[in-house]
């Protein structure tokens, strides 16, 4: 059979180069029968197409056949691989630019965040891979995408595993904070990272496990400049505020924001989040400049040439 594959975020998303894990297993099953396997387009003739879409946001291709077998978190928050797909090896060759393994230790997650949908697909945490079995013979990097890999044992003893293992490692998704004690960080400061040490702070509750956790890193000889923060902006902008001001007190910690957007529940990003995640963030302003400054300057600036078309700015200054 000549198999067809789509990657919706691939097709849609800009600047995304993330491999769609599900599509490598499907890949790899389909070659070990004997199939032909290649990226699906429009006019070609396949005898089965699978799209794999893991955004509900990501707009549907309107030129997938309608026998088009489609799962992943986009599509269906509880679609899972067949067994005989689920225990394949990836097939990294249809991501020739990848040049990292990846893949889960643990699976689930024991907290039930509103945002998340983590516990309704996988549940609670649970162990589910060693590092041994994950990890690429052409590559020494290895990329988690755990989502709690801290809250539980198998998954702390699996990370200490790794230590002079030889192998770069990085979890993608964000640790939790309030679960690094001085034996976890110690831990996590004897592991090769590829880049950063990642956590989350998407409530201000989070904001003193995540201080406690740089600190206790910082102990073991990790600088800040290693660390890096998702943190969640919600509609409430001055909850996002109050937490950039507690952590970029830490001098080169990286803080990456996140605008909400969960359509599944009809969250959608407005554009006063978005300013505050895309531009106040991402550009670096905040490290210098106060949201309050930042939201006067740009009221004036932005009345002066554009006749104030951005007015939620302006609105938003206007209450301060």
């Amino acid at each position: 059979m000549k198999i067809g594959l789509y990657d919706s975020e691939a097709e849609t998303l800009k600047r995304k180069t993330f491999p769609n894990y599900a599509l490598m297993k499907i890949s790899a099953y389909h070659k070990s029968i004997g199939d032909t396997v290649e990226w699906w387009y429009p006019l070609g003739d396949f005898d089965r197409v699978y799209s794999s879409k893991v955004f509900d946001f990501t707009p549907e291709n309107p030129y997938l056949p309608e026998n088009t077998i489609k799962g992943g978190t986009g599509y269906d928050v509880k679609s899972v691989l067949p067994d005989e797909i689920e225990e394949m090896f990836p097939d990294y060759s249809i991501y020739p630019e990848c040049d990292y393994a990846i893949g889960y230790i643990t699976r689930g997650c024991p907290n039930k965040c509103r945002w998340c949908v983590v516990p309704e697909k996988d549940g609670n945490i649970k162990p589910y891979r060693t590092w041994q079995e994950l990890v690429r013979p052409d590559s020494n990097k290895l990329v988690l995408m755990d989502n709690n890999i801290l809250a539980c044992e198998y998954g702390i003893s699996q990370l200490e595993s790794l230590i002079d293992s030889g192998y770069s490692i990085d979890l993608n998704q964000g640790m939790d904070a309030r679960l690094v004690t001085d034996s976890i960080a110690e831990i996590l400061s004897r592991l090769k990272w590829i880049r950063h040490i990642r956590f989350s702070c998407d409530t201000t509750a989070q904001i003193s496990a995540v201080e406690n956790a740089v600190r206790l890193l910082e102990m073991h000889g990790v600088k800040p400049y290693k660390v890096f923060i998702y943190l969640l902006v919600t509609s409430d902008i001055d909850n996002a505020v109050h937490r950039v001001e507690h952590l970029k007190k830490f001098r080169g910690i990286t803080i990456y924001a996140q605008a909400e957007r969960n359509e599944r529940l009809g969250i959608v990003p407005d554009k006063l989040q978005l300013e505050f995640a895309q531009r106040y963030i991402y550009s670096g302003i905040f490290r210098k400049e106060k949201w309050s400054d930042y939201c006067k300057r740009l009221t004036i600036e932005r009345g002066d040439k554009t006749g104030r078309k951005n007015m939620q700015i302006c609105r938003y200054w206007k209450i301060l």
